[in-house]
């Protein structure tokens, strides 16, 4: 019997243990029948049919990459579309004053009319997918050199696209875009329709949206009520168009029913978005510079920055409202930053990258054919990280502490075309693109920028820079600063600020009404920022070489890996382009004697409130709503949950991707990855991989009881 007994448990470990481990693959949409009865072992009721159908609607005509940058679903009928609210954000801080202050007090427009247009936003629908590997690869052969495979493969990938011109037009909205998979080993034809006209609808306040803010980000259990809402128009006959007034709700192929049934632990769940980049198959060399160098260095100099950046922003409601979305783009990939190195570390990554190295090398040398066409793959890539790690390192620092870190320096280099003009003595009219360009640019970025607050930034970076990094890598105006002004950068930062063009909004619009090359060429800042521009490029020039041979070492490591590894399902790194990925509710235990639960609910906000801090602050009207337990049809046995955890696999660009049941039903959005996990685009981990989703009841119950936004509720498929 009892022999009996533990053969039961050892049955029950091998399924059961297996299930509840991460479902590693973000996998292409035409790849489904690989996974297809694994899927529906554990839940799914679509058939792949039902998933992705180029002939007739399916989930993926409700599914948008949003701006590019991150994802959204739609719905309703009338196009409105749900994603996250740190997705949303830069066009709620766009729209944002200090009269009207839509991140502080959020947003709910009452009809279709206060819908906000909102300039230089998209939306992106997938048309179709198609494998185009045979046809670019034809014309590529293995005597060709790194330049030589490059230009073949973009004359291929030019004649490709200039075929479907006519089947799918750019001047309709069309795009195609044809990718590499698999390091170059294979590539995908991606057709899709763009539509221009997005308007902003609604958002929470974000003492809701960013519950918790930098203290929270990435971290379990979760309380952040991260969504916003907007809604695609297209002409009266649904064709993508620009801005109008005669535009009309866009009317979908498919848009998402709301599951209100919730989820237990267990529970099938999938998720379709674009994610942005992963690098799974990366070798121990790239791991190595990712720690030491990347991560490393953008945590440092990020740190720095944000530190001045907060304290100016908490002084100012102006300056919070001018730099919260360039704050938080920022902050997000810091706290990554440090987070991955301690998982990378944790988790020995860059010593398992090593032993499957040995494998390859060990395989490779059985084989005389093997031999001759993998042998040089790790070499080059071994060599390719070592002669370019200096590069890497003082481009790094220009770009993140000079180019990114110094606003000023974006802003001056802008006027690089103008002057170029002024010098050929081009005469500049009124209407001139080149000088209307400018002025647009202008504009978008006087409307943001604090000169106080760059003012310190600017020194503290500078100083920062010259302390850093090695002197034969400083661009020639910081070699003149530092000797003149004996390293005194604040002093040299108070000239600049005293008589620059492009750090003053009045100086810079009395110049553009009468623009000279002599203004241009004798302004600190716009020397500062050509000197840097050319010093950064002229060290990419340097580690292109580098660059070639690493690019060939990874498609041949790949391709060998694929053939090393044949009985293994293979998917392709991250690359922006739409993927599926599954998996189940579910909690973890980051450490030792800790449990964390799935769910988190209502009373974790109130628990968590903290009147001393403002990532903590809890609406009054919320309070409120908790207090009387008035969460209408969105509540369970008198709780209200607000987030819950999956073992989804998603990165950045999943955000505001729709978390769905087995039936295709709404049931959450992907907003964030757990801190225990931040290895994961570069070595899934299969016991701790957790995404952190909204729950869709949390949403709907922000819409309805706490905006009293009915209307948008009343738009939607809610199954109860």
């Amino acid at each position: 019997m009892k022999k009996n007994t533990l053969l039961l448990m050892l049955i029950f470990t091998l399924i059961f243990g297996k299930i509840s481990r991460a479902d590693e693959g973000m996998w292409l949409l035409t790849l489904l029948n690989k996974n297809y009865e694994q899927m529906k072992a554990q839940g799914l009721k679509l058939s792949v049919e039902d998933i992705y159908n180029v002939n007739k609607a399916s989930l993926k005509d409700a599914i948008v990459s949003f701006g590019g940058f991150c994802t959204g679903e739609i719905i309703s009928d009338k196009g409105l579309i749900l994603t996250n609210h740190h997705c949303g954000y830069g066009a709620i801080q766009q729209h944002s004053t200090v009269t009207n202050d839509y991140l502080a007090e959020g947003f709910w427009a009452a009809s279709f009319e206060e819908e906000i247009p909102t300039p230089g936003l998209f939306v992106r629908f997938l048309v179709k997918i198609e494998d185009v590997s045979s046809t670019i690869l034809a014309s590529l052969n293995d005597k060709m050199t790194q330049d030589e495979r490059t230009a073949a493969v973009k004359a291929a990938i030019e004649k490709l696209k200039a075929a479907d011109e006519k089947t799918y037009p750019t001047a309709k909205g069309y795009e195609i875009k044809i990718q590499s998979f698999f390091a170059e080993n294979n590539y995908y034809k991606l057709v899709y329709l763009i539509y221009n006209d997005v308007r902003y609808v609604g958002s929470p306040p974000s003492s809701i949206g960013k519950f918790g803010y930098d203290t929270d980000n990435w971290m379990w259990p979760r309380h952040t009520g991260d969504f916003s809402i907007f809604r695609v128009y297209s002409d009266k006959d649904g064709n993508p168009a620009e801005y109008s007034k005669d535009n009309v709700p866009f009317k979908p192929k498919h848009y998402l029913p709301i599951s209100l049934k919730g989820y237990k632990e267990g529970d099938f769940t999938m998720v379709m978005g674009y994610p942005g980049s992963t690098d799974r198959y990366l070798t121990s060399f790239g791991v190595e510079e990712q720690i030491n160098v990347t991560n490393k260095n953008i945590a440092k100099i990020r740190g720095l920055r944000q530190e001045i950046l907060m304290a100016d922003m908490l002084e100012d409601q102006k300056i919070m409202i001018q730099y919260a979305s360039k704050y938080a783009r920022s902050s997000n990939y810091w706290k990554y930053s440090i987070g991955q190195n301690k998982g990378l570390k944790r988790l020995k990554v860059y010593e398992k990258k090593q032993e499957l190295e040995k494998d390859f090398t060990k395989w490779i040398n059985e084989d005389k054919t093997r031999t001759a066409k993998y042998s040089e793959a790790l070499s080059l890539i071994e060599n390719a990280y070592k002669n370019r790690v200096e590069y890497t390192y003082a481009n790094l620092y220009i770009s993140e502490s000079l180019r990114r870190g110094i606003e000023f320096i974006t802003m001056a280099y802008e006027a690089k075309d103008l002057y170029e003009l002024l010098v050929k003595g081009t005469k500049i009219e009124k209407d001139n693109a080149t000088l209307l360009a400018l002025k647009t640019s202008a504009a978008k970025f006087y409307k943001d920028y604090s000169p106080a607050t760059d003012q310190k930034v600017a020194a503290r970076m500078l100083l920062l820079f010259v302390n850093d990094v090695d002197k034969k890598y400083y661009p020639q105006e910081i070699i003149d600063i530092n000797t003149k002004y004996a390293g005194d950068f604040e002093k040299y930062i108070g000239v600049l600020f005293e008589n620059s063009i492009f750090v003053d909004e009045t100086r810079f619009n009395a110049f553009i009404e009468n623009p000279t090359k002599e203004a241009i060429e004798k302004d600190l800042a716009y020397i500062l920022a050509v000197s840097v521009n050319e010093k950064y490029k002229a060290i990419l020039d340097l580690s292109d070489k580098y660059n070639d041979d690493l690019a060939k070492g990874r498609r041949l490591f790949l391709a060998g890996l694929l053939e090393m590894q044949k009985d293994r399902l293979f998917y392709p790194d991250a690359n922006s382009t739409m993927r599926f990925t599954f998996g189940k509710v579910g909690k973890y235990s980051p450490a030792d004697a800790v449990e964390y639960s799935y769910y988190t609910t209502l009373e974790g906000i109130m628990q968590k409130e903290d009147p001393d801090d403002w990532q903590f602050f809890v609406e009054p009207k919320l309070k409120e709503l908790y207090n009387n337990k008035d969460y209408g049809q969105y509540g369970v046995d008198g709780q209200m949950y607000v987030c819950f955890t999956t073992n989804n696999d998603i990165t950045g660009g999943n955000s505001g991707s729709p978390l769905m049941n087995g039936n295709g039903e709404l049931i959450g959005l992907a907003f964030d990855g757990n801190w225990e996990a931040m290895s994961g685009d570069i070595a899934f981990e299969n016991e701790m991989q957790k995404c952190i989703n909204v729950d869709i009841r949390y949403v709907l119950f922000i819409v309805d009881k706490f905006a009293g936004c009915t209307r948008l509720i009343n738009e939607m498929k809610i199954i109860k």
